[in-house]
């Protein structure tokens, strides 16, 4: 959540950047009124609270030299009334001053480009020049049907559109990635590896952003009251949910490999064939904590981390800084890093690196003691490194041959016995 003091004391300030991410000044200035609202109930019930205490002093002095006191317990009575009141309204506004501010997103960084959608986002660099070859290049779906590594319709018999099944080799390059993503997370990134729960209660995806503005968004167990994570950045951040961390010990940088699960309500139309939009995914996530004098140099950190990996594959991809109005509603600042489909002809998102400044510790309550002494709230920092579907989409077709088989990257061999291709009769 944002601060309520930013709305409390900087209101105009505020609400001129949440207009940048299309936010209109109704819900800050809903907030701002219901915490108007409540200050002023908590004012009042204190003063009679206070004036109870007195009150009950003077009626025992009184009831002691044997005075009528009846008036003034009546009167006191009364006080009790209205403080019950108070309290109950409290209440209310209370909920709903925090069920405001959690449809409120972050405040952008100042430095970001303006835009609403997509087409503000500001492209930072590109890695790598693709060519065009002089022969046809198959889509992922045509070659990964020669080379047998997906079956589309059976995952729609199993489950439903958005399920594929990958077979054969393709299952074994899907798990060579995985690994190799957590080998250099934790080999030479200073990541620690974490295997947490596939499933989160309603508090862990509240901490993170997730509930309650995206909830048609995702799986619900509603019997246990359970949710299927839509990504490893919501049990891996929630693992510090309530805790106070030191500042000798930031960053804290956590990885994990973990399924996601996203229902994308309102998806349709967008790209879905094949593997560009599915509903089950593998997915690597890096985490980190850190100290806010730190988190946006941090967030380039992470960005190379996650670039890291695909300069590994040797694939062609470029870096974007996020407008506004396209961050996602956690963010404060965001770059996407995509790689080049050559088949599609399109850019395809594998991974969005994002700092969340405190916005996700506040709701958290994830704090450290720094080295002055006082407790403070962390900054936490996410990125993919990165989403399985669209990595396996652009390799499938930057690293296709003439012949329609694949050069699996130097990288990937040991995790595959030294396979060097990948080929319909799966012998390369």
């Amino acid at each position: 959540m944002i601060d309520i003091k930013k709305l409390r004391d900087n209101f105009e300030e505020t609400a001129k950047a949440l207009a940048r991410r299309g936010v209109g000044p109704e819900k800050p200035a809903a907030a701002r009124d219901l915490d108007a609202r409540r200050r002023a109930l908590l004012g009042e019930t204190e003063n009679l609270k206070a004036k109870r205490n007195a009150a009950s002093k003077q009626i025992g002095i009184v009831a002691k030299q044997g005075g009528d006191i009846a008036a003034a317990k009546e009167e006191m009575r009364k006080v009790g009334d209205r403080i019950a009141e108070i309290d109950r309204e409290l209440a209310t506004v209370e909920h709903d001053l925090r069920e405001t501010l959690l449809m409120i997103p972050n405040l952008p960084a100042p430095e970001i480009p303006d835009g609403l959608d997509s087409s503000g986002n500001k492209v930072v660099r590109t890695v790598g020049e693709w060519k065009d070859p002089s022969y046809r290049i198959m889509d992922h779906i045509e070659v990964g049907e020669k080379l047998g590594i997906f079956d589309f319709p059976r995952g729609v018999k199993l489950t439903g559109t958005g399920f594929p099944v990958i077979l054969g080799q393709g299952a074994k390059l899907q798990r060579a990635l995985i690994q190799y993503m957590l080998d250099v997370h934790c080999r030479t990134q200073g990541y620690t590896e974490m295997l947490p729960p596939f499933v989160v209660n309603s508090d862990s995806m509240t901490g993170t952003g997730q509930l309650p503005k995206f909830a048609e968004d995702l799986y619900h167990c509603q019997i246990d009251d359970f949710w299927l994570i839509p990504t490893a950045e919501v049990p891996v951040t929630n693992f510090y949910r309530d805790d106070i961390l030191q500042a000798k010990d930031l960053p804290v940088k956590l990885t994990a490999y973990t399924p996601c699960f996203r229902r994308e309500a309102g998806s349709a139309g967008k790209m879905t064939r094949g593997m560009l939009r599915v509903h089950q995914f593998d997915k690597v996530e890096m985490v980190n904590f850190v100290h806010p004098d730190t988190s946006f140099d941090q967030l380039e950190t992470l960005v190379g981390e996650a670039e890291a990996i695909l300069k590994g594959l040797g694939l062609c991809y470029r870096v974007l800084m996020l407008c506004a109005g396209d961050m996602g509603f956690s963010a404060a600042k965001c770059y996407d890093l995509e790689l080049w489909a050559p088949a599609e002809k399109q850019w395809l998102e594998v991974s969005s690196c994002s700092c969340f400044t405190d916005y996700q510790a506040r709701r958290l309550n994830c704090r450290f003691k720094d080295t002055d002494g006082k407790t403070k709230l962390v900054h936490t920092l996410n990125g993919s490194g990165v989403a399985l579907p669209r990595l396996m989409v652009a390799m499938l077709e930057q690293h296709q041959l003439e012949d329609g088989s694949i050069e699996i990257p130097e990288v990937l061999r040991p995790y595959m016995n030294g396979q060097e291709r990948l080929t319909s009769d799966g012998q390369a």
